[in-house]
């Protein structure tokens, strides 16, 4: 095994509500990580992913599924109260937050909203999907824009970013929860293939030693899920007839 070998860790969701979870995060993901705007590139991806942030948002009710969830773990909780051991003001803590984020997500104003409403942000999206849409001769506003006062730059930014921290929070909260519901397991895959039960499952976390450049297909839903682990290399590379990783079910 390679001294640089490392586990990649590969999500797969369970049903569609989580889907667009993951989807949700990665996009908040690459907004905090492209909102220093020094440059036409990192501008361009942090407001690709606002566009495509609110394309998902209008495509479903993320705040009542989240709102939802929020509540199942506030009930899932609550059974914890009475267990012995258990740490009682940490729970009632934590139920406090989850109950207050509820009450924020739900008396917040519709998400994304005011980003839409953004003269900017909307000019931008308008463009995105023509290719190479923002030059400077396509949206000379936005060009404008980048050589304002880096302060002044900055301060749009955390305005832009503060409309959405609601959504932000809450569903940091939830899939953090969920997470947290699977404890990593060794298991085995022979010929390159792994099947199993995943009942009230909602995410699959499979951990794989890079040294292996396999990555997994899976198939499956919130009962039963199937594994096919594919060479990163489809003309040359190789399935070791058993070989071991990890899987958490959340």
């Amino acid at each position: 095994m390679s001294d640089l070998s490392q586990n990649i860790l590969f999500e797969h969701p369970l049903n569609e509500k989580v889907r667009t979870w993951l989807r949700l995060e990665m996009l908040l993901q690459q907004l905090q990580h492209n909102r220093e705007l020094t440059n036409l590139t990192k501008t361009l991806s942090f407001f690709r992913a606002i566009s495509e942030l609110l394309d998902i948002i209008d495509r479903g009710d993320v705040r009542t599924e989240l709102l939802k969830e929020l509540e199942r773990q506030q009930q899932k909780l609550l059974q914890w109260i009475d267990v012995p051991g258990v740490d009682v003001e940490r729970l009632k803590a934590l139920r406090h937050t989850l109950k207050e984020q509820a009450n924020t997500l739900l008396n917040a104003q519709r998400l994304g909203q005011s980003l839409k409403d953004d003269r900017l942000v909307s000019m931008v999206r308008q463009r995105l999907s023509i290719p190479g849409g923002c030059c400077s001769f396509d949206l000379p506003v936005l060009h404008m824009w980048l050589h304002n006062a880096k302060q002044i730059r900055d301060e749009q930014v955390t305005e832009w970013l503060a409309s959405i921290a609601t959504l932000n929070n809450s569903l940091k909260t939830c899939l953090n929860l969920i997470r947290q519901t699977g404890v990593f397991q060794k298991q085995t895959s022979v010929n390159g293939f792994y099947q199993d039960n995943a009942e009230d499952c909602d995410i699959l976390r499979i951990r794989i030693d890079s040294s292996h450049q396999l990555y997994p297909q899976v198939s499956g839903h919130k009962t039963r899920f199937a594994i096919r682990f594919m060479p990163f290399d489809c003309e040359l590379g190789e399935i070791p007839e058993q070989f071991n990783f990890e899987i958490a079910c959340c």
